[in-house]
């Protein structure tokens, strides 16, 4: 094998291409990870500025009978702590703990909304009944991190019993598949109420998957360190196993015939087989299928054109913090995970028909205009807060406190403001309303102690990450997903129209979150082996 041939090449360094990589070079291939970027992890990220340290994607983790599994299987030591998850509506906080938590956010809710008080019960049996089926769906760990030709114990003491009941409940997942706005309007007629459990999700999220959250949230747990301290890991064992990494490289051309990809300074690379670990429109506009048959080429123009006419999710904008106060003042208030919406009012159509408005018509729609839309957007939506010092006090100076605050954006008003030339000035704009909001409610010691602060927008997110959109979870839930959505047939998510090259990650299958990324990472290097034998 010359040295820039390989049995596996792995294209993209998140934490999909980070699974594989490491479970082939544990199997003793010749791999070689590829990433476009300095650091690898994706959105699995952690970075420090000033003595702060942030995350740079998602904010903290959940098992999903995954990630144990598979840092176990990989023999990973990973020291981690409990994230919980605290919820809040103007003036009101309440901890979400454990299930009998419920009662909390029961009573929230009905002091809010007291006109709704049977419905909001209606709402919750829901709730409870979903959080039983997510029992079953993440109940023991996943067996494709088992060796089941070892483990006969847990094949016949745990997954043959859970089978059935897994088989069932993915039954009734399915008939909860339509958009969570949707299914909401069947069983809460306020519009606010609506709003305040459900706009903090993706537009079209499908019902079971936004439900499920209230599960998720007594599930999160966090890195000693920052979540990116996974990603290390996962590339430190690749390191281990004796697998290749090659990060601030990028490929722009994939020859499918001739088993070959090239990268931005036209070196090539061989492999056996590929796995796309990075976003898939990326993937089918730079493949060339020469070569191959006609029936390979038919199939491959038809999912190409699936993918490009295809979207992805909403996007995120995020507002970093460096604050001179110290945690003990922001531990007082809510945990180090906070979902904070300032008024019940809720945002309506402020996000969806106010802002299709805007951007259908805007070349005729002045500054002035879009920015009294940012103040109604920011003074009613649901912020995603989070304090890494609350969950490990080592990432802040001593007395200082970092946070970072997230809403979901769409990607298109900032690519119509940056091509409008004022991209920097509404970035600002944001920054200061998002101040303003929180401080004139839930932290009121935002006023004046704030030392230093920055931004990054869906723009930032689709330049670093290289995903379509700055989408965060893959593709949009508006349309027909091209691809995988289905938990029963997961496996097959990972196959593309050409032989020898597997996909995963975000893109793979939707929707994904970090363990189903590290699920088809996983599912990929799987295929890829077996076909070796």
């Amino acid at each position: 094998m010359t040295e820039n041939r390989y049995n596996t090449i792995v294209v993209g360094g998140g934490i999909a291409g980070l699974t594989s990589a490491a479970y082939l070079s544990r199997a003793g291939q010749k791999v070689l990870l590829i990433e476009k970027n300095k650091e690898f992890g994706g959105l699995v990220n952690s970075f420090s500025r000033n003595g702060f340290h942030f995350e740079g994607g998602v904010r903290a983790l959940e098992d999903a009978g995954i990630i144990f599994p598979m840092l176990k299987d990989l023999g990973i030591q990973l020291e981690v702590v409990k994230s919980p998850v605290s919820l809040g509506i103007g003036k009101d906080v309440i901890g979400i703990e454990t299930v009998k938590d419920l009662d909390k956010y029961r009573e929230l809710l009905i002091k809010l909304f007291p006109e709704s008080k049977s419905e909001i019960d209606n709402f919750l049996r829901i709730i409870r009944k979903i959080m039983k089926h997510m029992e079953v769906l993440y109940g023991i760990e996943n067996p494709v991190f088992k060796d089941l030709i070892k483990d006969r114990t847990f094949i016949f003491k745990k997954l043959l019993p859970w089978l059935p009941r897994f088989i069932f409940t993915v039954g009734k997942i399915n008939r909860m598949n339509m958009p969570v706005e949707d299914y909401l309007k069947t069983v809460v007629k306020n519009p606010s109420l609506r709003d305040m459990i459900s706009q903090h999700f993706f537009k079209n999220t499908p019902a079971f998957f936004a439900l499920s959250y209230f599960s998720l949230y007594i599930d999160y747990f966090y890195p000693k360190g920052g979540v990116g301290k996974l990603s290390d890991a996962l590339k430190n064992k690749i390191t281990e196993f004796g697998g290749g990494l090659k990060p601030e490289t990028k490929i722009i051309e994939v020859q499918a015939d001739n088993k070959l990809v090239i990268d931005q300074n036209n070196l090539s690379y061989n492999y056996d087989n590929l796995i796309w670990a990075n976003d898939l429109k990326s993937l089918y506009k730079i493949t060339s299928t020469e070569g191959l048959s006609l029936k390979i080429k038919i199939k491959f123009e038809e999912t190409k054109s699936s993918m490009l006419q295809s979207r992805g999710t909403d996007s995120v904008f995020s507002l970093f913090l460096e604050v001179d106060e110290p945690l003990e003042s922001f531990r007082k208030i809510a945990h180090g995970h906070f979902f904070y919406t300032p008024s019940k009012t809720g945002l309506g159509e402020t996000h969806r028909e106010e802002l299709n408005k805007l951007l259908h018509d805007f070349g005729n729609i002045k500054k002035e205009e879009i920015l009294a839309w940012l103040d109604k957007f920011t003074k009613l939506n649901t912020y995603e807060i989070s304090i890494p010092g609350l969950k490990d006090p080592e990432l802040v100076p001593p007395g200082q406190t970092g946070i970072i605050i997230s809403f979901l954006a769409e990607y298109d008003l900032f690519k119509e403001i940056r091509k409008a030339g004022w991209l920097d000035e509404f970035t600002v704009e944001i920054e200061n309303r998002m101040i303003n909001v929180l401080s004139e409610s839930v932290y009121p010691m935002l006023k004046d102690k704030i030392i230093g602060r920055f931004s990054f927008t869906p723009l930032h997110i689709e330049n670093r990450v290289g995903s379509s959109e700055g989408a965060i979870v893959g593709w949009s839930f508006q349309k027909k997903m091209p691809v995988v959505n289905k938990i029963q047939i997961s496996d097959r998510s990972v196959f593309t129209a050409i032989p020898s090259v597997y996909q995963a990650g975000q893109w793979a299958y939707s929707p994904a979150g970090v363990p189903m990324s590290i699920l088809t990472g996983k599912l990929a290097a799987d295929k890829v082996l077996k076909n070796k034998i």
